[in-house]
């Protein structure tokens, strides 16, 4: 059975891990210095945190398999899907041993498609998604030309951020 995967980017661990055990009525099952981790099964989801990403926010999205045939099963879909994939292999990442492939969708946000099995004493290392990330199909980023790729709106207030942009 797959499980969805989420991880957000915070600015203060201590204070994120009180409010998101409030928010699930449950203690993370991984907690690290600069990392934590709830396996929750209602919402069935691996719900992770960490100090080590750029901006607070949401870091990327993922879908945990549990069997080497349900990745593979995974990865063809990720072939399928007519964006870059870029296949990590195993690899050592947020404590775990894991085989991972990544996709980024059309906005430009990073999915990762992975099997854990095993623990790790270390973070890991970050992959590069320079080579998957594209800013085909993201509107609102500097060079795209407004009404570019998106449906014409009114112009956005100088003040209000941007959604959907894609980092070189």
């Amino acid at each position: 059975m797959k499980r969805l995967h989420v991880h957000l980017s915070v600015d203060d661990l201590a204070q994120s891990i009180r409010f998101y055990s409030t928010l699930f009525a449950a203690q993370p099952a991984v907690t690290k210095p600069e990392y934590a981790k709830w396996m929750l099964d209602d919402p069935r989801v691996n719900f992770a945190i960490s100090t080590r990403g750029g901006e607070s926010g949401v870091d990327h999205l993922g879908i945990q398999v549990e069997t080497p045939d349900e990745l593979h099963e995974v990865y063809e879909r990720l072939q399928q899907a007519d964006r870059p994939v870029l296949e990590e292999g195993a690899t050592t990442c947020c404590y775990a041993q894991s085989e991972k492939s990544w996709i980024t969708d059309p906005q430009g946000l990073s999915w990762e498609t992975f099997l854990t099995f095993g623990e790790s004493t270390v973070y890991g290392d970050s992959v590069d998604l320079g080579p998957i990330r594209t800013k085909a199909g993201a509107c609102c980023t500097p060079e795209t030309p407004r009404g570019g790729c998106c449906a014409q709106t009114p112009e956005p207030a100088a003040d209000v951020p941007c959604r959907g942009t894609v980092t070189p």
